[in-house]
Protein backbone atom coordinates (compact mmCIF):
# COMPACT_ATOMS: atom_id res chain seq x y z
CA UNK A 1 0.00 0.00 0.00
CA UNK A 2 2.52 2.94 -0.91
CA UNK A 3 -0.49 5.33 -0.95
CA UNK A 4 -0.88 4.87 2.78
CA UNK A 5 -0.06 7.39 5.95
CA UNK A 6 -1.54 4.97 8.41
CA UNK A 7 -1.61 1.66 9.37
CA UNK A 8 -4.37 -0.04 11.39
CA UNK A 9 -3.59 -3.11 13.70
CA UNK A 10 -6.66 -5.09 15.14
CA UNK A 11 -5.26 -6.99 18.41
CA UNK A 12 -7.86 -8.66 21.45
CA UNK A 13 -6.27 -6.86 24.31
CA UNK A 14 -7.03 -9.95 26.20
CA UNK A 15 -4.42 -12.01 24.54
CA UNK A 16 -0.90 -12.18 25.97
CA UNK A 17 0.43 -11.70 23.05
CA UNK A 18 -1.46 -8.32 22.10
CA UNK A 19 2.19 -6.29 23.11
CA UNK A 20 4.44 -8.23 20.52
CA UNK A 21 1.47 -8.06 17.96
CA UNK A 22 1.80 -4.34 18.19
CA UNK A 23 5.68 -3.87 19.25
CA UNK A 24 6.73 -5.27 15.92
CA UNK A 25 4.60 -3.32 13.76
CA UNK A 26 4.88 -0.30 15.27
CA UNK A 27 9.23 -0.76 14.68
CA UNK A 28 8.27 -1.70 11.16
CA UNK A 29 6.18 1.36 10.33
CA UNK A 30 8.39 4.09 12.01
CA UNK A 31 10.99 2.59 9.56
CA UNK A 32 9.37 3.18 6.72
CA UNK A 33 7.67 6.45 8.22
CA UNK A 34 4.29 5.23 8.53
CA UNK A 35 1.96 6.06 11.51
CA UNK A 36 0.55 2.72 12.72
CA UNK A 37 -2.86 2.94 14.89
CA UNK A 38 -4.16 0.30 17.37
CA UNK A 39 -7.45 -0.82 17.42
CA UNK A 40 -8.87 -3.51 20.28
CA UNK A 41 -11.65 -5.92 19.85
CA UNK A 42 -13.05 -8.39 22.22
CA UNK A 43 -16.28 -8.78 21.25
CA UNK A 44 -18.11 -8.72 17.77
CA UNK A 45 -19.90 -5.27 19.26
CA UNK A 46 -15.81 -4.30 19.24
CA UNK A 47 -14.65 -6.24 15.78
CA UNK A 48 -17.83 -3.77 14.30
CA UNK A 49 -16.91 -0.51 16.24
CA UNK A 50 -13.07 -0.81 15.17
CA UNK A 51 -14.03 -1.30 11.40
CA UNK A 52 -16.22 2.05 11.56
CA UNK A 53 -13.36 3.99 13.41
CA UNK A 54 -10.52 2.49 11.44
CA UNK A 55 -13.00 3.75 8.38
CA UNK A 56 -13.28 7.06 10.03
CA UNK A 57 -9.60 7.38 10.64
CA UNK A 58 -8.58 6.66 6.74
CA UNK A 59 -6.08 3.72 7.01
CA UNK A 60 -4.70 2.85 4.16
CA UNK A 61 -4.44 -1.22 5.14
CA UNK A 62 -5.22 -2.96 8.28
CA UNK A 63 -3.00 -5.78 10.10
CA UNK A 64 -5.51 -8.50 11.83
CA UNK A 65 -3.14 -9.83 14.98
CA UNK A 66 -2.76 -13.42 15.64
CA UNK A 67 -5.70 -14.61 17.76
CA UNK A 68 -7.98 -17.02 18.31
CA UNK A 69 -10.59 -15.18 18.60
CA UNK A 70 -9.98 -13.41 15.46
CA UNK A 71 -9.00 -16.85 13.91
CA UNK A 72 -13.01 -18.02 14.92
CA UNK A 73 -14.46 -14.97 12.33
CA UNK A 74 -12.28 -15.69 9.70
CA UNK A 75 -15.23 -15.54 7.45
CA UNK A 76 -16.66 -12.16 9.51
CA UNK A 77 -13.32 -10.28 8.93
CA UNK A 78 -12.92 -10.14 5.10
CA UNK A 79 -16.62 -9.14 4.77
CA UNK A 80 -15.94 -6.41 7.14
CA UNK A 81 -13.07 -5.32 5.33
CA UNK A 82 -14.60 -5.60 1.85
CA UNK A 83 -17.46 -3.90 3.44
CA UNK A 84 -15.61 -0.35 4.74
CA UNK A 85 -13.09 -1.27 1.65
CA UNK A 86 -10.31 -1.90 3.77
CA UNK A 87 -6.95 -3.63 2.30
CA UNK A 88 -6.57 -6.18 5.02
CA UNK A 89 -3.71 -8.91 5.87
CA UNK A 90 -4.36 -11.78 8.00
CA UNK A 91 -2.23 -14.07 10.29
CA UNK A 92 -4.38 -17.11 8.77
CA UNK A 93 -4.95 -18.32 5.06
CA UNK A 94 -8.51 -19.61 5.69
CA UNK A 95 -9.44 -15.30 6.10
CA UNK A 96 -8.13 -15.39 2.08
CA UNK A 97 -9.90 -18.03 1.22
CA UNK A 98 -13.00 -16.36 2.90
CA UNK A 99 -12.20 -13.24 0.99
CA UNK A 100 -9.13 -11.59 2.86
CA UNK A 101 -6.83 -9.94 0.66
CA UNK A 102 -3.44 -11.81 1.63
CA UNK A 103 -2.27 -13.72 4.53
CA UNK A 104 1.29 -14.64 6.04
CA UNK A 105 1.55 -17.07 8.65
CA UNK A 106 2.89 -20.06 9.62
CA UNK A 107 1.66 -23.26 7.52
CA UNK A 108 -0.59 -25.20 9.88
CA UNK A 109 -0.13 -28.29 7.63
CA UNK A 110 3.24 -28.16 8.66
CA UNK A 111 2.45 -27.49 12.33
CA UNK A 112 0.01 -30.27 12.26
CA UNK A 113 2.54 -32.63 11.09
CA UNK A 114 4.78 -32.05 13.41
CA UNK A 115 2.20 -32.55 16.12
CA UNK A 116 1.40 -35.88 14.84
CA UNK A 117 5.12 -37.03 14.62
CA UNK A 118 5.58 -36.18 18.36
CA UNK A 119 2.31 -37.72 19.43
CA UNK A 120 3.43 -41.24 17.67
CA UNK A 121 6.84 -40.73 19.50
CA UNK A 122 4.85 -40.20 23.02
CA UNK A 123 2.37 -43.09 21.89
CA UNK A 124 5.57 -45.19 21.54
CA UNK A 125 6.53 -44.22 24.91
CA UNK A 126 9.05 -41.45 24.60
CA UNK A 127 8.29 -38.63 27.46
CA UNK A 128 6.79 -35.25 26.42
CA UNK A 129 9.49 -33.47 28.76
CA UNK A 130 12.21 -35.47 26.55
CA UNK A 131 11.05 -33.76 23.40
CA UNK A 132 12.77 -30.09 21.96
CA UNK A 133 10.23 -27.49 22.01
CA UNK A 134 9.72 -26.77 18.56
CA UNK A 135 8.90 -22.98 16.20
CA UNK A 136 6.69 -23.11 12.73
CA UNK A 137 10.02 -23.13 10.23
CA UNK A 138 7.64 -22.83 7.21
CA UNK A 139 4.92 -19.88 6.65
CA UNK A 140 2.68 -19.58 3.88
CA UNK A 141 1.78 -16.17 1.68
CA UNK A 142 -1.30 -16.61 0.38
CA UNK A 143 -2.82 -13.67 -1.90
CA UNK A 144 -6.78 -13.60 -2.96
CA UNK A 145 -6.46 -11.63 -6.62
CA UNK A 146 -10.38 -11.20 -6.88
CA UNK A 147 -10.20 -9.38 -3.52
CA UNK A 148 -7.59 -7.26 -5.10
CA UNK A 149 -9.29 -6.55 -7.82
CA UNK A 150 -12.46 -5.45 -6.07
CA UNK A 151 -10.67 -3.43 -3.81
CA UNK A 152 -8.82 -1.75 -6.96
CA UNK A 153 -5.18 -2.93 -5.95
CA UNK A 154 -2.41 -4.20 -8.07
CA UNK A 155 -0.49 -6.71 -6.69
CA UNK A 156 3.23 -6.27 -7.44
CA UNK A 157 4.34 -9.14 -9.50
CA UNK A 158 7.12 -10.28 -7.03
CA UNK A 159 4.88 -10.61 -4.59
CA UNK A 160 2.59 -12.95 -6.81
CA UNK A 161 5.98 -14.59 -7.28
CA UNK A 162 6.68 -15.68 -3.43
CA UNK A 163 3.02 -16.00 -2.80
CA UNK A 164 2.39 -20.30 -2.27
CA UNK A 165 -1.01 -19.41 -3.16
CA UNK A 166 -2.25 -17.26 -5.58
CA UNK A 167 -6.82 -17.15 -5.47
CA UNK A 168 -8.03 -16.04 -8.86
Amino acid sequence: MPKAGTIGVLVNPANRNTDSNTRNPQAAALALGLRLEVFSATTDRDIDAAFATIRQRRAGALLIGDDPFFQSRSSQLPVLAADHRIPAIYFARESVASGGLISYGPSFTAMNRIAGEYTARILKGEKPADLPVQQSTTFELVVNMKTATALGLTVPPWILARADEVIE
